[in-house]
């Protein structure tokens, strides 16, 4: 293919690990990095660096410049960096999208979240299903992978799970919802540029099926010999806190209702076109495994 592969996002766990899957695919890969923020890791790789923000429309025309494609995992919501904001979703993204648009890239990979069609009341998900009706509606070739749940960064919340035979989690335990790994989503992100017959589809992305958090507690602990309980809040709780916090951190109020979608049992994803297009899901074993050894736990079983 013609010129480099922007990565906007690249400074996160998720766009960090989706630039080395493209450059370890033989491509030219450009990341968009905010000014001040410390791009040496990327730079290391061989990644190019494009010094620009998501808020600044002339910065995303000089990013795009000669791109051939984009992929974006950036997410004001979870503001795991300095500058994130739930603008970002919003503004940035429609920012986003009209510099695609001018630029006439081949593509853009767009990291959605799953069932973010049926969530309106979940501010950050809805925002990423009106990201990918903003691209449709300006034409701009694109597909939007939608995950389910990290599990490698859920299961932290309270620290490793596994050395502390406890995994934190809010609500019902034993309500299944479709998880994935970090990982695994980076590889079919850096797929999804190339793959044929993708263009303004809406791709679910998950296991073979959907567990619950006492599931994975059980699997794990049968797998590295530990007895591994789940703590969960409960859900008053969590809906208490979204009340009296949501006016001062709108975030709080983000959460508790994400969570209590969760609750519904509608989070699940149909993994049907993802084999089609990515090969076969991973099982939960298999993932869940991995993400043992993720941690840095020998499997026993």
């Amino acid at each position: 293919m013609g010129g480099p592969v922007l990565v906007v996002g690249g400074t996160g766990m998720l766009g960090g690990q989706v630039a080395t899957e493209l450059v370890s695919r033989g491509k030219q890969v450009r990341a968009l990095v905010r000014p001040g923020s410390d791009a040496s890791k990327l730079e290391v790789a061989g990644i190019g660096i494009a010094r620009g923000d998501m808020m600044d429309p002339e910065s995303l025309n000089r990013a795009m410049a000669g791109v051939d494609a984009v992929v974006t995992s950036a997410a004001g919501y979870t503001r795991h960096s300095k500058g994130d904001t739930p603008e970002i979703d919003t503004v940035g993204n429609s920012n986003l999208a009209e510099a695609a648009s001018r630029a006439g890239v081949r593509r853009l990979v767009l990291t959605s979240i799953l069932t973010c069609d049926q969530s309106t009341g979940v501010p950050h998900f809805w925002h990423k299903k009106l990201m990918e009706d903003r691209l449709e509606q300006l034409g701009v070739p694109f597909v939007a992978l939608r995950p389910g749940a990290f599990l490698d960064q859920v299961t932290r919340f309270g620290g490793d799970p596994v050395a502390k035979h406890k995994v934190m989690w809010c609500g019902s335990p034993g309500i299944p919802l479709t998880f994935v790994l970090t990982p695994d989503l980076a590889g079919y992100l850096a797929d999804a540029v190339d793959a044929p017959g993708v263009d303004g589809q809406r791709i679910d992305i998950g296991w073979d099926r959907p567990i619950g958090m006492r599931d994975f507690a059980e699997i794990a602990g049968r797998m590295t010999g530990n007895s591994i309980r789940v703590r969960s809040v409960p859900m008053p709780v969590l809906r208490a806190a979204g009340f009296v916090l949501g006016p001062v951190n709108p975030m709080v109020k983000d959460l508790a209702a994400m969570i209590a979608w969760f609750q519904s049992g509608r989070y699940v994803a149909d993994p049907t076109r993802q084999r089609e297009v990515f090969g076969a899901p991973p099982t939960a074993e298999d993932a869940i495994r991995r993400l043992i050894g993720i941690l840095g736990h020998p499997v026993k079983a």
